[in-house]
């Protein structure tokens, strides 16, 4: 089970992760409304947004297998793992600076669903 469902929480939690940060910078590039058709126009070619809607639907897809197949008391600790991933793009690729309490807290949450899902 564990070497099947490790390798699926971290592709699933990395996915929603990343969509996440696509949303992020899709919002962040998004226009002020001026009109209906001026302002559809401009987000038809915000590629941020087809970028978040593959990913964020992949993610959705491999939760819906994850639950089907796992046991949720075990599946759903590990979806925390997206919070590391987030935390990291958030670092790397927005540029925001994270305090140190904040990367304890996401390593608090991390070995609490490490002893949840043992």
């Amino acid at each position: 089970m564990w070497r099947t469902l490790i390798p699926l929480s971290l592709l699933q939690s990395f996915t929603l992760a990343t969509g996440q940060m696509m949303l992020k910078l899709a919002l962040r590039k998004m226009g002020h409304y001026t009109g209906i058709g001026q302002f559809l126009a401009g987000e038809w070619t915000n590629w941020w947004w087809y970028g978040c809607g593959t990913l964020l639907t992949g993610a959705m897809l491999l939760w819906m297998y994850i639950l089907k197949h796992f046991p949720f008391s075990i599946a759903y600790p590990l979806s925390c793992l997206s919070f590391l991933f987030g935390m990291i793009g958030a670092w790397m690729f927005l540029g925001e600076s994270i305090p140190p309490i904040r990367w304890v807290g996401v390593v608090l949450i991390l070995i609490g669903a490490y002893f949840i899902a043992k």
